[in-house]
């Protein structure tokens, strides 16, 4: 009965929704690109500097939700931010008691880090308490935090972990009619199709045996950290084990859904017809309709218009290739009838997966991360050539806008730290081509823009990645916050010129239509007609009507690099310039230049600096 009247409930939103708003299922932004700031939310606001290892939240701080003031806000949205990626925001097991809140205690044993990992999530009808002044009023204050953000001009996006969810999940708030995931589950097998997960019958869960002398918290004494943790019959873990004892590295933490795929590998679901990657949302959204689904994917579209309802823009997918692209077609098809400008961001990185859960899957967007990402950093590394840039964009030309770039997350090493790059400054050429190649948005990590190294021994985090974790601070990011006045009063002349280059690209990016058009390389033509450029210089131009870049640069961090930067007759003949000399001007930092146009072909004098990009705009 519940499940007949949601469905005539979620019907009728995407019939209100489909009336009040007309929107491209491209979600080509006309204007500029879309400029994605990810923000880890417990760290962001905390001013404390003590980082002790293990350290409790006493010891190190923690962010609030209203440490993001209207202050901090405006900078944000200052830099070109269009959307802001909230990360961990919903409530996943943390080491710390709320049990006068009414919330269970989480055991050390099964919880990575004191402050947890926000892909073990116990309530997702509920925020991480950790984040609240009040922890009573926990989903108010993110729900002012929601208020602000939009307030402010930028639309908010949070994580959905949909592969697995915590050892020990918990749903304190859930909505009348919803059961917890596996609170219907039958036990004694070790598949069902509506199963939310896979049993391993007759055994129970063991903890891992640790290695590298791991101890919970860092050895302190817990009385839950006892090395047990009570699962009879032991589930399968988040990353497929099979085992009632996981291995060390897997994700023990967590147990993974099931979404009516077999043990086999075959699925319990329908199938899409032939070529139904080709039809809308729309089209999609009713092929699921009265169809016998898996429970688990009615589980997870209740949780998505939960949060699409209280006003959230958009979600960020983890590990999304680990769950049935079928799934996805019912799922953002559903979002996207609430809300059709949903942004819908997803974690694959299969390369021959990717047009799948674009086209059947309906994802707006995926990280291009083993392709533009990883040759971006072998390039900074000093072990990289650009010679291998032309291929990626010309593989990925018919999902280019689909393509989220970004040189660093969460999960990635931090560009400043020894074990990448060792040196800010080495990600400015970078950030320039990932910015502006394609017409796909640009991600950008808090922090990154002054330069955060990552170092801290936070405890369970490795050097390198800040560590989302434990409770630490962020020093780099913590002189830019100033005690909260969000002014950069504290940061080195370095760091704030840094600041101040990546507000200048990712603000002209935001507002720029020649990067939502059309591209093309002449770094190759360069190659082999310029004899002083090199494989670690890169060029290329954008153009809309109205406006036209010639974009290049110097990937060297100790040279700079002269050279005439030559444009084909193609370009030429496409821009409809004639033979003349036409003034250019560099968007980042106002330098002028000429382009020269002979005989239809264009040259333009270039002398980068170590590591200096030009973005000259025809005049």
């Amino acid at each position: 009965m519940y499940q007949k009247v949601l469905s005539v409930f979620f019907l009728a939103i995407a019939l209100i929704a489909c009336q009040s708003k007309q929107n491209s299922e491209e979600q080509k932004q006309t204007e500029g690109k879309a400029v994605v700031y990810q923000v880890f939310t417990r760290l962001f606001g905390n001013t404390n500097s003590t980082n002790k290892a293990w350290g409790t939240i006493e010891e190190n701080g923690v962010g609030k939700f209203n440490d993001f003031t209207d202050k901090a806000l405006a900078e944000i949205k200052d830099l070109g931010v269009t959307h802001i990626w909230y990360t961990g925001v919903p409530h996943h097991a943390v080491i710390g008691d709320y049990t006068a809140f009414g919330i269970p205690n989480d055991d050390p044993d099964v919880v990575k880090g004191r402050a947890g990992s926000p892909y073990a999530v116990k309530d997702y009808y509920s925020v991480n308490p950790d984040l609240a002044v009040d922890p009573n009023n926990r989903l108010e204050e993110f729900k002012a935090l929601i208020e602000r953000t939009h307030k402010h001009g930028m639309k908010v996006l949070i994580d959905i972990v949909p592969n697995h969810v915590a050892r020990h999940y918990e749903g304190k708030n859930n909505p009348n009619g919803v059961t917890d995931f596996g609170a219907k589950d039958d036990t004694s097998a070790e598949y069902a199709l509506n199963n939310n997960f896979y049993y391993i019958p007759g055994q129970s869960f063991k903890v891992p045996k640790p290695e590298n002398n791991y101890r919970p918290l860092g050895g302190e004494a817990h009385p839950l950290a006892d090395g047990l943790f009570d699962e009879t019959p032991a589930k399968w873990t988040g990353n497929g084990s099979r085992l009632a004892q996981p291995n060390h590295y897997d994700w023990y933490e967590t147990v993974k859904i099931n979404y009516g795929v077999r043990p086999d590998g075959s699925k319990d679901f329908p199938e899409l017809p032939l070529n139904f990657e080709q039809k809308d949302y729309k089209a999609h959204y009713e092929f699921w309709q009265n169809k016998t689904l898996p429970d688990s994917w009615t589980k997870f579209r209740d949780i998505a218009i939960f949060w699409t309802n209280m006003g959230v823009d958009g979600f960020r997918f983890d590990m999304a290739e680990m769950v049935p692209v079928e799934f996805w077609s019912f799922m953002n098809s559903s979002i996207k009838m609430a809300n059709p400008d949903a942004f819908l961001l997803a974690e694959v990185y299969n390369p021959n997966l990717y047009r799948d859960y674009i086209h059947k899957g309906k994802m707006d967007y995926l990280y291009d991360k083993v392709e533009l990402y990883d040759t971006l950093k072998h390039i900074m590394q000093g072990r990289g050539l650009t010679d291998n840039l032309p291929a990626i964009q010309d593989g990925l030309n018919d999902i280019e806008h689909h393509m989220l770039h970004f040189l660093e997350n969460h999960d990635e090493q931090r560009i400043a730290s020894p074990e990448f790059a060792g040196n800010a400054q080495k990600g400015k050429p970078a950030m320039v081509v990932s910015t502006c190649i394609s017409t796909s948005p640009t991600m950008l990590y808090f922090g990154q823009e002054v330069g955060e190294p990552g170092a801290e021994d936070a405890g369970f985090g490795t050097h390198s990645r800040t560590s989302i974790f434990d409770y630490i601070g962020v020093p780099h990011h913590q002189r830019w916050m100033n005690k909260g006045a969000f002014d950069g009063g504290q940061l080195s002349k370095e760091e704030k010129e840094l600041r101040d280059f990546y507000k200048r690209l990712l603000s002209f990016s935001a507002s720029s239509p020649a990067l939502m058009g059309h591209y093309r390389e002449i770094h190759s033509y360069n190659r082999n007609a310029n004899n002083n450029y090199s494989d670690k210089n890169f060029s290329f131009v954008r153009w809309s009507d109205n406006e036209k870049l010639v974009i290049t640069s110097n990937f060297k961090p100790n040279e700079t690099t002269a050279f005439q930067l030559k444009l084909p007759k193609e370009v030429i003949n496409d821009w409809q310039l004639k033979d003349g000399n036409y003034p250019v001007s560099d968007v980042l930092y106002g330098k002028p230049n000429t382009l020269k146009v002979k005989n239809g072909a264009g040259t333009i004098e270039c002398a980068l600096k170590p590591l200096e990009s030009f973005i000259y705009k025809l005049k």
